[in-house]
């Protein structure tokens, strides 16, 4: 099948090479048990926004790309929506001819639909039956725009917005449905993917790239099929224990980086030229895989360039185990975690001088904080990681250490304010919304300091407070500290949360602008909207001319939809004047470039007269 780009294609074959490097192959043994295995449910948008927020169609090739992912034996499907919503390949157990039939998917996934109805597709994909866990992989634009027919825009969508987060969500959480949202763009509704992720416990990422695509699905596999990995130390060494049974290198660089060597314990180099044929080693432009059978044990090296997203994974009798881990993280507010190391064997002694310890690391594999977990008399190790003080993708490291022994393993995270804040010019208030799912207005308070007075922000309803700004006085600018008080299980605790600053000017500050939650970061207020819809110097004429540029892309659109797309065009945008106003200019046109070509022909054929 030809590939649509060939930087998709490799991170098409990475993918595709990372179930057996990690472990996920039918024949490894799974965290789970088999009659426990969760089933995988991609649901791709074809709208027509995706064409224009999509242009590399890196949804086609991503879900052609997961369904190589997939163990053999659990259930998948896949499922493609815009106005309506189509199931090209129905749930069923992943085996050879189950991936043929999705690798000729491709071509369904390109047949652009008008409109956007996430809510009606997310309803079927999770409709069907599973024995454990069902994990939709959403892949859209995240925007919601439903067929005219169905009633008054934009009315129906934001009604559609609004069932999907305040009961589909819910309802999703207590039956065992994961939504993984990915948007391909930043004019996605941000707020609306990453809500979908929190509420059911999923994650959230934008991928605008084959590299972020591929990191954003190797996030979301480790989150499904967890697997033991050995941690990189510097230098880009790590430790092979005598338990390791396999040895699987995932080296990402650039695509003119310098060759990888790996060096052995016993100083032996191979490269891609030189390994023995037992070692599997597949070189592409953005990545090394090799695979290396019953390793020596003691510290192997990587040479040459090693990308962040490396890793290195093994199988063993060993399994290092967590309790549940949070995909979503509140800042102000630590992270319990539990963590402990099983084997095969139920009687074999653990590592000597064994201890844990848990890190959360940044987008730009920074540290943001660490903690060691505490032994318990059980042969767990219990600990908290201290609160998170950022907002944004991080990723949470559990590492084992014992003599001559390592494990890590990985979870990437989500973290949200625990109150987002915005400002709501109308009435000149802060509105703020509880982001963490346990606050409410009966454990918490929150109130501001401004110049020694102490204001009060009054609950509105169970889960959002305002607190009205006060005017200045003078010229100066002024900061307005905020503070929310919170008690929850006998504990009270005080979050500090960005702080306001006013101008004199009227203008309203706020220390972090990531500080609005998926929430509010959604919320509308009219009379903001009506403000920055037109600039002050923007005349009718202008919008116009804006409006009437755009009309080219229209009618391509609904011309390569055909009569059906014309259709739907005049049913979105047929009550709008602008419209007929440039339809009958085209057509004035027309019939003035008619008359002037017959009065052109006229005149020739006067010319020609004496001549006949």
């Amino acid at each position: 099948m030809a590939r649509v780009d060939c930087r998709v294609s490799s991170v098409c074959f990475a993918l595709a090479l990372l179930v057996s490097c990690l472990g996920w192959g039918s024949g490894t043994a799974l965290a789970q048990e088999p009659e426990q295995r969760p089933d995988v449910r991609v649901v791709v948008d074809v709208s027509g926004s995706m064409k224009r927020n999509d242009p590399d169609q890196l949804a086609a090739s991503a879900m052609e790309l997961l369904v190589s992912l997939l163990p053999g034996g659990v259930s998948a499907g896949v499922w493609t929506f815009g106005e309506r919503v189509d199931n090209p390949l129905p749930l069923g157990e992943v085996s050879e001819q189950w991936r043929e039939r999705a690798l000729a998917l491709p071509p369904a996934l390109r047949d652009y639909q008008q409109y956007t109805d996430i809510e009606t597709a997310l309803d079927q994909a999770a409709s069907a039956e599973a024995n454990g866990w069902r994990h939709l992989i959403l892949m859209t634009d995240g925007v919601i725009d439903l067929p005219p027919s169905r009633g008054n825009k934009p009315g129906i969508d934001e009604a559609s917005r609004q069932r999907l987060v305040e009961s589909m969500a819910p309802r999703f959480a207590d039956r065992g449905v994961v939504v993984h949202a990915i948007a391909f763009s930043d004019e996605a509704d941000l707020a609306l993917v990453e809500q979908l992720a929190q509420r059911t416990s999923g994650l959230a990422s934008v991928a605008k790239s084959p590299e972020s695509l591929l990191g954003a699905f190797l996030d979301i596999i480790e989150r499904i099929f967890p697997a033991d990995q050995l941690p990189l130390e510097e230098d880009d060494r790590f430790v092979v224990d005598p338990s390791v049974e396999n040895l699987s290198a995932l080296v990402f660089h650039g695509p003119d980086g310098e060759p990888v060597t790996l060096v052995a314990p016993d100083g032996t180099r191979y490269t891609a030229e030189t390994a023995p044929d037992d070692i599997r080693w597949q070189v592409e432009p953005h990545f090394d895989l090799i695979r290396v059978p019953d390793p020596e044990a003691g510290e192997w090296r990587i040479e040459g360039p090693v990308g962040p997203k490396s890793r290195v994974s093994v199988t063993s009798p060993w399994r290092l185990s967590t309790s549940g881990l949070p995909t979503t993280l509140y800042r102000g507010f630590p992270v319990p975690v539990e963590a402990w190391l099983e084997h095969e064997d139920a009687e074999a002694p653990l590592p000597d001088n064994l201890r844990f310890s848990v890190t959360l690391v940044g987008d730009g594999d920074e540290t943001l904080a660490s903690e060691q977990l505490d032994a318990m008399t059980d042969g767990r190790f219990r600990g908290r990681l201290s609160a998170p003080m950022q907002t944004g993708n991080a990723r949470l490291l559990i590492r084992a250490r014992g003599e001559g022994f390592e494990r890590q393993r990985g979870q990437a995270v989500n973290i949200l304010p625990a109150i987002g804040m915005v400002h709501d010019p109308a009435s000149n208030d802060l509105v703020l919304a509880a982001e963490h799912p346990r606050l409410n207005r009966d454990n918490t308070e929150i109130h501001g300091d401004f110049q020694g007075q102490r204001l009060e922000a009054a609950a509105v309803d169970e889960t959002r407070w305002r607190l009205p700004l006060p005017a200045l006085e003078d010229d100066t600018s002024q900061p307005l500290r905020l503070v929310a008080t919170v008690t929850l299980d006998g504990e009270t605790r005080e979050l500090t949360l960005p702080t306001v600053t006013l101008n004199a000017d009227s203008e309203v500050g706020i220390g972090r602008p990531d500080m609005a939650g998926p929430t509010l970061s959604a919320e509308r207020f009219a009379e903001a909207d009506e403000a920055t819809t037109s600039k002050p110097d923007d005349t009718i004429a202008d919008r116009f001319v804006e409006w009437v540029n755009a009309v080219p892309e229209l009618v391509s659109d609904a011309w390569q939809a055909g009569w059906p797309g014309v259709e739907r065009a005049v049913a979105k945008h047929g009550r709008d004047p602008r419209l007929w106003i440039v339809i009958g200019a085209l057509l004035l046109l027309w019939l003035v470039s008619i008359g002037w070509r017959r009065r052109r022909r006229s005149r020739g054929k006067t010319r020609e007269e004496p001549h006949v």
